[in-house]
C-alpha cells in the first residue's frame, strides 16, 4: 500500500499551471513534528505535493497561505539518466485527495475521482 496522510498549513498561496490538457499546482504543507527538539521547540517539515486537474483547480480557488489542509497522497518514484550517464532517483508526492480542514470552505473535499462539473 502506497499511502501518505499529511495535515498542516499551506506555506503560500497555490498557483495553477495550465499544461496541454491538464491543470497542475504545487503546494507546500508545513507539518509540525510530534516531538520537541533538544531546545524544547516543535520543528516542522515542509513537504511539497503535486496536485493535478480538478483538485488543483479547487485548491487554487479555495485555499490560501496559512490554511490547514489534509492531504491524502502517494509517493511516486521518478528516475532518469543525467548528462553524466548516472541514474538519478527522485521521489514525488502526488495528492489524491485534499480536505480543507481550516478555511472558509471547510466542508469541501476534493478527490481525484471527482468528475468535472
Amino acid at each position: 500500500m502506497n499511502q501518505l496522510i499529511l495535515v498542516g498549513r499551506l506555506t503560500k498561496d497555490p498557483e495553477i499551471r495550465k499544461l496541454e490538457n491538464k491543470s497542475c499546482c504545487y503546494i507546500t504543507v508545513a507539518v509540525k513534528r510530534q516531538y520537541k527538539n533538544c531546545d524544547g521547540i516543535y520543528e516542522s517539515d515542509f513537504i511539497t505535493c503535486t496536485v493535478w486537474n480538478i483538485i488543483a483547480e479547487r485548491v487554487c480557488e479555495y485555499c490560501r497561505k496559512g490554511d490547514v489542509v489534509s492531504v491524502k497522497a502517494r509517493i511516486q518514484n521518478n528516475n532518469y539518466t543525467d548528462k553524466d550517464d548516472k541514474k538519478v532517483y527522485a521521489y514525488e508526492i502526488v495528492a489524491e485527495q485534499v480536505a480543507f480542514v481550516q478555511s472558509q470552505h471547510r466542508d469541501a473535499i476534493m478527490d481525484e475521482d471527482e468528475e468535472e462539473m
